[in-house]
This record gives structure tokens, C-alpha cells and sequence, in this order.
């Protein structure tokens, strides 16, 4: 069974990705975000960084996820079909060029059709982890990374306010495998109870994929 996770930046994807690991018995695969030396630069300055860091993820992603489905027993923190939304925002900011946007396309159809000759061509469930722009706010304040920091920087405060918007519609977009949402902001994590019951959440969709 393999599981992916999806949200917007800070909302709780790898809390949730561990809770979920470690419900299921089954190996985590994360974001590259800790290891990604093109992440701070790209938030001193995403128009000079901005096609790098989606090439960047787009190549991780691609060998994450080709993994994962050979393995079909993980759970993805943030997976490659989110990654298309990212690209697109940011060729809407003039971040990445229109050429630059015609090669990531290319790149990206030519993986996906690589994915479709596995034995197992997509997850079975993705878990999609909601929650109000404020709490977004309030989680990535809390957590520390320097880069991410948003108080005195009104270009990121906007950028992480056009990603959120641009996720209340992709979870209805996205047709890959079945789906479920879950409320991050009603059931903090951080509480074992609430982590009860996203989980049980989750062990019911699984129960109606295997029916």
C-alpha cells in the first residue's frame, strides 16, 4: 500500500507522513528540504532560482516516488504530483521563463510516462492535510527556519498566501488515486487524540480501497 501526502507549505505534511509510517509499519520517504541547498537561495531570490529549485525537487520526487511504487509499502511526503502546482505559480510570478516552463513539461510528461510502464503505476491513497491560511501562518512561524520567515518580508508573506489559495482547488484536481482530506487545524497533531482519529480517518479510506 503506498500513501502520499499533500499540503500547503507548514501545515503538518511531515508530522502527519511519521504518524502515518509509523501506524502502518512501513518506511517514510520525506521532502527534500533539509538537504536541498537551493531552497534558501531560491527565498533570497526566486527569480534567479526559481527554475532551479523545481528541477531540483521535480528530479528527487521523480526517484522518490519510482521507489516507492516498486517497494509498494511507503508513505511519500509530498510526492510529484504536486509538484506541478509549485512550477506553475512560480511561471506565473516570472520566476521561471517560458522556455524554462516548456522543458519542465516536457521533463515532467516523460516521467510520468515512465511511471506508467511499473508494475504499479500510482499510490492508493492520497491524504491531503488541511488548514486555514492563519494556522499555515502560525505553524511556519513556529518551527523556525530562518529562510521561511515571513514578518518582515511582504513578497513571501504573498507567496505563501497565493500557494495556499492555489491548493483549495488542486485537492479537487487531482484524479491520480483515491483521496482523502483531513483538518490539520481542527486536529492539531500535536494532541495523541487527535492523532487517533486522523488515523482512524485514514485506516477507513484504505478499508474502502480494499473492498
Amino acid at each position: 500500500m503506498v500513501i502520499i501526502t499533500a499540503g500547503m507549505i507548514g501545515v503538518g505534511k511531515t508530522t502527519l507522513t511519521k504518524l502515518l509510517a509509523d501506524h502502518y509499519g512501513t518506511e517514510a520517504f520525506y521532502e527534500p528540504v533539509g538537504d536541498n541547498p537551493v531552497l534558501p537561495l531560491f527565498y533570497r531570490d526566486p527569480k534567479q532560482y526559481g527554475f532551479l529549485l523545481q528541477i531540483f525537487f521535480l528530479n528527487r520526487r521523480f526517484a522518490m516516488i519510482k521507489q516507492a511504487l516498486a517497494n509498494d509499502n511507503n508513505v511519500l511526503d509530498r510526492s510529484i504530483y504536486e509538484d506541478e502546482l509549485f512550477t506553475e505559480e512560480n511561471h506565473r510570478d516570472g520566476n521561471i521563463s517560458d522556455m524554462e516552463m516548456a522543458t519542465y513539461h516536457d521533463l515532467l510528461q516523460r516521467m510520468m510516462a515512465e511511471l506508467q510502464a511499473l508494475p504499479k503505476k500510482a499510490p492508493d491513497l492520497m491524504v491531503y492535510a488541511d488548514a486555514d491560511f492563519e494556522t499555515i501562518l502560525a505553524r511556519i512561524k513556529k518551527r523556525g527556519r530562518e529562510y521561511e520567515q515571513f514578518e518582515e518580508n511582504d513578497d513571501l508573506y504573498r507567496y505563501y498566501h497565493k500557494m495556499w489559495t492555489a491548493y483549495q482547488s488542486w485537492f479537487d484536481s487531482y484524479h491520480e488515486s483515491a483521496k482523502i482530506k483531513v483538518d490539520l487545524q481542527k486536529y492539531d497533531l500535536e494532541d495523541p487524540a487527535n492523532q487517533r482519529i486522523v488515523l482512524q480517518q485514514v485506516d477507513e479510506a484504505l478499508a474502502k480501497i480494499r473492498s
